[in-house]
Order: C-alpha cells, then structure tokens, then sequence
C-alpha cells in the first residue's frame, strides 16, 4: 500500500510518498496552505495512497502545540475529502534535521530556509519514520 506523508505548515506544508509496498518514503512537493486540502487530495487519488499519515505538533514534554488544533482540523478534512484513513505520527524537530541534510555545517534551518525541498523532505523523514515502526511491528 502506498503512503502519504504531511509536515503541516501554517504557510505550506511538505508532502512525501512511499513506495507501492509502503517501505521507504520519498520527498514529493511542498504545496501552499491557500490550496493544500485540494491538491493533496488530488495527489492521493493520483498515487492509489491507501492511508494518509500527518505529523502531530508536540513539544517537549509531549503537549499539543497551538498548531495542533490546525494539524487535526486538516487531517480530518483531508480524511473526509479523500475518503482515505488518516493517522498521527508523532514528530520532533523533523524539519531541523531535513535542514542539516541541506546545510550540514551549520545544522540549522535558518542556514538556508528557502530550499525548495526541506519541507518534502521532513515529510519524507516523518513518513519514514512511520513506515520504519509499522514494519518493523509487522503491519
């Protein structure tokens, strides 16, 4: 089954995809919050995805962040618009270490905060991470 991965932004979020056997996730778009409900849905009916994951807003003592309530609206409109499951994926600092892939000496987003791709690519890390845990539990 195909995955789709979502680091949720207020201004645009990164989307990721999996492979057709769910294994390893890969960097696809970032798409503007203005029209992201509809062309995220657009890209699952694309790709065949069969389940939807969304990285959850926590901070470090595991609360819901301000974000949160915004990451849970959109999950559960995409879930409607779709008609595909969508689940939660705890994530930390994802885009931090999508940025350090980028600008390894400075390991920061700030070093360079327009690339194209950092979003997608903390999609991929969050997607990645949730298809590492479901394998490797044997779902």
């Amino acid at each position: 089954m195909k995955y789709l991965g979502i680091d949720y932004g207020t201004k645009k979020s990164g989307v990721a995809i999996s492979d057709a056997d769910g294994r390893v996730a890969f960097p696809h778009s970032v798409v503007p919050a203005s029209d992201a409900l509809a062309t995220i849905a657009a890209l699952v009916e694309k790709e065949g995805v069969g389940q939807i994951v969304v990285g959850e807003s926590r901070d470090l003592a595991g609360a819901p962040n301000v974000v949160q309530a915004q990451i849970a609206e959109f999950g559960r409109e995409l879930g409607e618009l779709t008609g595909v499951s969508v689940t939660y994926e705890q994530e930390f600092f994802t885009s931090a270490l999508a940025a350090r892939q980028f600008a390894p000496a400075e390991k920061s987003r700030k070093a360079n905060p327009a690339h194209t791709n950092l979003d997608a690519s903390a999609a991929a890390l969050l997607l990645q991470s949730f298809l590492d845990r479901i394998n490797r539990n044997g779902n």
